[in-house]
């Protein structure tokens, strides 16, 4: 797999996974703590080579993902669904419990945050498809997450998610209509 870009991973055991599946370049932020020297080197590999966020389906992993898009807003993002990252011994999640194939599919799945204004994904529409304000919600946006690769949400973060990503209604829409027919069976 030929990547260009500079992928940010959390730590060593990332950068071997990713190394194995993908041969691409690394830059690590060692935990949580993002210094001012680690986002130097992410907005030179940004300006020079292009950079993909691929941090842990996890609470550290999405506030170093928040940081550096707030310090760097035109990364891209990379997604690994949770049951994806699980350790073998079921206690540990990360990217360097995910097979290779794993982790080439969430790398050509990239997103590109668009900072343009645009419309956001209808609210009723959410609601109307079950995906905030429902009992089964919090299942669906599961699912729909793994099926879109945009990454785990919470009810109030799927709008904001789907917009920032661009994604179409047409694609939604086609998500949701495997949800449906997954639940019929």
């Amino acid at each position: 797999m030929d990547i260009k870009e500079v992928i940010v991973v959390e730590g060593k055991s990332d950068t071997i996974a990713i190394q194995r599946a993908t041969g691409a370049d690394t830059i690590e932020t060692n935990g949580s703590a993002i210094g001012q020297e680690v986002l130097t080197k992410i907005r030179h590999a940004q300006q020079t080579r292009g950079v993909i966020v691929f941090t842990d389906p996890d609470y550290p992993g999405r506030r170093i993902r928040a940081i550096i898009e707030q310090h760097i807003p035109d990364v891209k993002h990379a997604f690994l669904p949770k049951d994806r990252a699980i350790a073998k011994n079921g206690k540990k999640v990360g990217i360097e419990h995910a097979t290779d194939e794993d982790i080439r599919n969430c790398l050509k799945a990239v997103y590109t945050v668009d900072t343009t204004i645009i419309e956001e994904t209808p609210r009723d529409l959410l609601i109307e498809a079950r995906l905030i304000g429902h009992p089964e919600s919090k299942k669906r946006r599961d699912r729909l997450s793994e099926l879109l690769q945009i990454g785990q949400v919470n009810g109030k973060g799927l709008q904001k998610r789907l917009t920032m990503f661009r994604i179409s209604e047409t694609a939604l829409m086609q998500a949701l209509l495997t949800i449906d027919e997954e639940e019929e069976e």
